[in-house]
């Protein structure tokens, strides 16, 4: 029955590697996945196991694994749901067009280098994939030259993706990390963000040398740079301030993220309601009055537009591996990866995991998601919080996927946005990605070794 259960999640990971060819959403297979793996597991009543960390596998009642699962999953999924609302929150408020007011100058090199920085800190903040959906549209507005666009829009991806991989709420990866108790956000930013300046700086400097970046873009004075709501700042800065908050009530507190996340959601909820003069009216009971109020609140509103797609196809990604954790195929294909692949960098603390196997999951998230490829590194490998090897994971797994268009969440909502064509990004920017992403690897080895001695 292992091998029916292989076979049925590697056609589900095609599935979902070749939504754009089979022309369907990446959730349907991934929640099908999910369903079969686990119907397999009870209806042929499988063995279950739970992992646990210096003991190994531990037998289980099936309902108890499946629930132990679903509640680490769910822990993302709300996160997420928190995370999201509150960006949609700051955008009802038109509060991302504050960040057009720091946009003062016409130069293309000091326009790209703003625009890649700003790219780099607000992913760490709003997460990679919002931070690239922000900048584009302001793009779309300062630039009418498509060719030039494409070109920004490539170095966007690039640094959204390397901000994301050092802050515990950047990007869904490195999300999943922290929840699971892998990496704490104090150490995961001691390690990783000088890397990942390195992956964003070097691509944005080599780019601003090029003749595309040469000179100046033509501006329309004309247009109008006002936000649409005069709470746009406020809101704008609320909102960032409360994300930013997370990680500091889980350190005070040591509760799970997704507590801070609703604390947040809350507050800058309760603003938001305040600011937009609507009841206070989250909850509904009756179909009439409240549905008529809901049209005026910012919450009902920002709540309609979550990409419920996304939550959906992370809950049928993570519970499907966990299928296969739940079974010990990923625990006991760890042990085989540990006396198989060469040490062929320095050794980690763990013995787990080499260098040249992060690398490739790296290399790997470029082709294919890297949630299920993080997903699958966090029950294959039973090592200690804040080992170097996790950090190095969430860089190469959040920054590889730079090296194809398709391969991040960040380069597909670019691809969508702006119709760029898979081939002219592996021509073009492919090749500046993957010499951030080998860069930044070369200075986080070189800083574990020789700066933190771990």
């Amino acid at each position: 029955m292992e091998t029916i259960i292989i076979i049925v999640f590697v056609l589900g990971y095609l599935a979902i590697t070749l939504e754009h060819n089979l022309k369907i959403d990446k959730l349907i297979p991934a929640l099908g996945m999910m369903a079969l793996l686990w119907a397999i597991i009870a209806l042929t009543h499988m063995p279950v196991f739970e992992i646990i960390p210096g003991i190994g596998k531990e037998s289980h009642h099936l309902e108890g694994v499946l629930l132990h699962h679903l509640g680490k999953t769910a822990e993302i999924l709300v996160f997420l749901l928190g995370a999201m609302t509150i960006v949609e929150i700051i955008d009802y408020f038109d509060g991302f067009a504050t960040i057009k007011g720091y946009i003062k100058t016409k130069k293309k090199k000091k326009l790209l280098w703003i625009i890649s920085s700003l790219a780099f800190v607000l992913s760490a903040i709003i997460d990679n994939l919002t931070a690239t959906i922000v900048l584009i549209t302001i793009l779309q507005k300062l630039i009418k030259e498509r060719e030039l666009r494409l070109w920004f829009a490539g170095i966007i991806i690039i640094s959204a993706n390397a901000g994301g991989a050092w802050s515990p709420i950047g990007d869904v990866t490195t999300t999943m990390l922290w929840i699971a108790n892998k990496v704490t956000a104090a150490v995961l930013i001691e390690h990783v963000l000088v890397p990942s300046l390195f992956c964003y700086a070097i691509p944005t400097f080599l780019a601003s040398r090029m003749k595309i970046f040469k000179g100046s873009v033509e501006t329309d004075a004309s247009d109008n740079n006002k936000p649409k709501s005069k709470y746009a700042g406020t809101m704008f800065y609320l909102g960032l301030g409360a994300i930013i908050f997370v990680p500091l009530f889980k350190s005070v507190t040591h509760l799970p993220p997704y507590m801070g996340m609703m604390l947040s959601l809350a507050f800058v909820a309760a603003c938001a309601e305040i600011y937009s003069s609507a009841k206070f009216n989250i909850t509904t009971i009756d179909g009439g009055e409240s549905q008529a109020a809901s049209r005026h609140s910012p919450v009902h509103h920002s709540l309609s537009k979550i990409e419920l797609p996304s939550i959906l196809f992370f809950l049928g990604i993570l519970m499907a591996v966990a299928a296969l954790e739940s079974l010990g195929m990923l625990f006991d294909f760890a042990g085989v990866l540990n006396s198989s692949v060469p040490r062929l960098g320095t050794e980690l603390n763990s013995t787990l995991i080499s260098d040249f196997v992060v690398l490739l999951l790296g290399v790997g998230s470029a082709v294919i998601d890297n949630v299920p490829l993080v997903a699958a590194s966090i029950g294959m490998f039973q090592i200690g919080i804040d080992e170097p090897a996790w950090h190095f994971i969430a860089y190469s797994a959040g920054t590889g996927g730079s090296m194809l268009i398709i391969g991040s969440a960040a380069g597909v909502v670019a691809m969508g946005m702006e119709k760029i064509d898979f081939f002219w990004y592996l021509k073009n920017i492919a090749w500046l990605a993957l010499v951030g992403f080998l860069s930044g690897a070369v200075v986080f080895v070189l800083i574990r070794n020789f700066i933190l001695n771990v």
